[in-house]
């Protein structure tokens, strides 16, 4: 039986993209962290399938309130996601390690 609460999931291309750069950084170093990386931050997107409310709204100067959810996956990345009728749009992830000044711009 389907649950009644499952939503769909939909990785924006600028998201997929900034996935794709932020694994090819990582591979330069370290092949087996970057697949692990890439890994954990896909499984963390494929659960918003799930009660993707369970995660604080983003509060930022120049974003307005309540647009999209914040979750934190492998200490340094951060999902940005709305949350429209029954379908999650991930729309980036920020590698909080760098400057992200241009997403609230």
């Amino acid at each position: 039986m389907e649950n009644k609460r499952q939503y769909k999931v939909i990785v924006s291309d600028r998201a997929r993209q900034l996935l794709a750069c932020h694994v090819l950084f990582l591979a330069q170093k370290s092949p087996t962290a970057a697949r692990k990386v890439k890994n954990n931050l896909m499984d963390a997107i494929r659960s918003l399938h799930q009660m993707p409310e369970r995660f604080p709204f983003l509060e930022a100067e120049f974003i307005p309130p309540n647009k999209y959810h914040k979750m934190f996956v492998e200490k340094w990345y951060l999902v940005l996601y709305q949350i429209k009728d029954r379908t999650v749009y991930v729309d980036y992830i920020v590698d909080c390690r760098q400057d992200y000044r241009w997403l609230l711009r």
